[in-house]
């Protein structure tokens, strides 16, 4: 059986390129959606099969019913871009690739926006809240739609953002002869539902009203709903950054309270993901409510009792334990959880947190600081410096790549060695 994927624009077989439509031609068997198998002429002679519905869950089996023919998947623009390619490369990975220019291309094409410069997001299947993160002055997005309602549920989204001012153009069938075009502004947006077959520009104003709150770490403490239970602004930069934001890893929030630093680690690095760990029901559902707020609908909130609750969850690559770190067990448990090259951050306001870090340092290695903020607050006609609680943090780095430990020279933070030069600097 060979398996090849080829890309189908809203043009149909005019817009194929040699190599697809030969592939298309010697097929025993095409399986895309009704719209794309419509698109095949009638000298296309294979079997037409179209997706079942849930699409994903039976890829496998369908891959495996169709063994020994010579199979094409039609895959809408560029199959490699939020496209049909990558799980069947998963599955087949002898299997061929033939592009079709994407949606993405062909709108920047038509707004004569670089494509480099553009963030580009799906709503296939994904929360379109994600959207928020992606905000900034100035910035211009693609956003793929999942039906013909999505240019006007986007508009709304602007407009609570904050991105009133926000442009918007729906380009409809890219590449088709029916192709569409509708201009507005997100604060009067009043078109009719259009064409699913879309994807919406938004070009954003150059001072919107959302305090310009940016993907750094500490945000304002206003930006949260919350009960008090809250790392303020300083210590969450300060936290996030111990914590490393990595492409696809995975963060602990332990004790996640208003959900700060698990947000705050998903805007940071849009790939990253996060669990947030809270035992009270309100707060969980507090950490929701921010978390769609702020743009990373996709953190997950897990009830319970940490360190109970911890067993059984998938492996972080970072945790932060904001709260409990003199509970029985916890240090111990989040730092055995860890992947290799795993960071572990731990605060604490309470002598007896305190005393619990200082005895992980002792048996773990790792660093240990004191973090004081003082905020300059009125006093009468003048300004004065308010102290916040002191806060104890201990961060620790978990193995390496080759497994070895690392090391912990045992001295003041302060008192920094002079660093080891790379190997490739080793010269």
């Amino acid at each position: 059986m060979s398996v090849t994927v080829v890309g189908i624009g809203a043009d149909g077989w005019p817009g194929l390129a040699a190599p697809a439509r030969t592939a298309c031609e010697k097929a025993a068997v095409v399986l895309g959606a009704p719209r794309q198998l419509d698109l095949l002429p009638d000298a296309v002679t294979a079997r037409r099969e179209e997706w079942p519905a849930p699409l994903m869950p039976s890829l496998p089996g369908l891959l495996d019913r169709l063994g020994g023919d010579e199979l094409v998947v039609l895959a809408s623009g560029d199959p490699m871009f939020f496209g049909i390619g990558t799980s069947v490369l998963r599955l087949r990975p002898d299997a061929t690739v033939v592009p079709h220019p994407s949606s993405v291309a062909l709108a920047c094409g038509r707004l004569g926006w670089a494509e480099q410069d553009v963030v580009v997001l799906s709503a296939v299947g994904r929360p379109l809240d994600a959207v928020r993160a992606a905000l900034a002055p100035r910035r211009r997005l693609l956003v793929l739609a999942d039906s013909g309602a999505l240019p006007g549920r986007l508009a709304a989204l602007l407009v609570g953002a904050g991105y009133g001012a926000a442009r918007l153009t729906v380009l409809g069938s890219l590449g088709a002869e029916h192709e569409t075009r509708v201009d507005g502004v997100a604060a009067s947006w009043n078109a009719p539902d259009g064409d699913p077959l879309a994807i919406v520009a938004v070009d954003c104003p150059a001072l919107p009203d959302d305090g310009l709150l940016g993907r750094a770490p500490g945000l304002p403490d206003d930006a949260y709903a919350h009960d008090g239970q809250l790392t303020k602004a300083e210590m969450r930069a300060l936290s996030v950054a111990a914590l490393r934001p990595l492409p696809g890893q995975l963060l602990w929030d332990v004790g996640g309270g208003a959900g700060s630093i698990g947000i705050e680690w998903c805007r940071a690095e849009p790939t990253a993901r996060a669990i947030a760990v809270e035992s009270r029901e309100d707060r969980a559902a507090r950490i929701t409510a921010n978390a769609t707020t702020l743009g990373v609908p996709n953190v997950r909130v897990v009830p319970g009792r940490a360190p109970e609750v911890l067993a059984g969850l998938e492996a972080p690559d970072a945790v932060f334990v904001g709260g409990g770190v003199s509970a029985p067990g916890m240090l111990d448990a989040c730092r055995r959880a860890l992947r290799p090259g795993g960071r572990l951050v731990a605060n604490a306001v309470t002598m007896e947190g305190e005393a619990a870090l200082a005895a992980a340092r002792t048996e773990y290695g790792g660093e240990i600081r004191r973090i004081a903020v003082s905020r300059g607050r009125p006093v009468g006609r003048y300004l004065g410096w308010k102290a916040l609680a002191p806060v104890t943090q201990w961060v620790l780095h978990v193995g390496s790549r080759d497994g070895t430990p690392p090391t912990s020279d045992g001295g003041d933070i302060g008192d920094v060695p002079p660093p080891t030069p790379p190997p490739w600097r080793q010269q």
